[in-house]
């Protein structure tokens, strides 16, 4: 994922030019992560002579015909007024927020 990342953010960069490897390594290690040449190859090989834009909008039609699941889950029921005093609803909200901030991964690990 990370080196698709890197290769659209390049091709945002100079849409008339397809990037090389050595700039999507550029792009990748510049983030602090390890390189795998490897990977970086196969993927320039796969979209050789392809229009990225293209491939995209093929992918957001293949996406839309993919069955979304069930309905969305219900939330719980609201609290009564006077239930929570207002100091521990305000502490429990900032708990919340503060667990989302790092959800365990990075976008270039």
């Amino acid at each position: 994922m990370r080196y698709i990342a890197a290769y659209l953010l390049l091709q945002l960069a100079n849409p008339e030019a397809t990037p090389s490897a050595s700039a999507i390594k550029d792009v990748v290690s510049a983030a602090g992560v390890d390189v795998d040449n490897e990977r970086i190859e196969k993927l320039l090989s796969v979209l050789e002579g392809k229009n990225i834009e293209e491939l995209i909008a093929e992918g957001k039609g293949k996406l839309a015909s993919v069955p979304s699941g069930g309905a969305a889950a219900a939330g719980g029921a609201p609290a009564a007024a006077g239930d929570v005093p207002a100091a521990e609803a305000k502490k429990a909200e900032s708990e919340a927020e503060e667990s989302d901030d790092d959800m365990g991964f990075g976008l270039f690990d």
